[in-house]
């Protein structure tokens, strides 16, 4: 099975152990709970500072090369726990 990187703290491990974020084919961004979603992903650790790095560092951001809205972020806090 193939292992997926955080794009806070660049750990590696199965996807079912990770948050996923999608880019949809549309430009939408939604947090993907199935892992199976058709789009561009990026993956997080489910910590909740790695949330507050990747904020910090936007590397969401920089994984789509592009601006993810803040509502993504906060729907990442409610599953991280935050």
């Amino acid at each position: 099975m193939p292992l997926r990187h955080c794009v806070s703290c660049g750990r590696e491990g199965d996807k079912d152990t990770f948050l996923r974020v999608v880019r949809e084919p549309d430009g939408t961004f939604r947090i993907d709970d199935t892992g199976r979603m058709n789009g561009r992903g990026a993956y997080l650790c489910r910590e909740q500072a790695c949330l507050e790095k990747a904020v910090r560092k936007q590397g969401l951001n920089r994984s789509f090369r592009q601006a993810v809205p803040k509502e993504i972020y906060e729907q990442l806090g409610s599953h991280t726990g935050g």
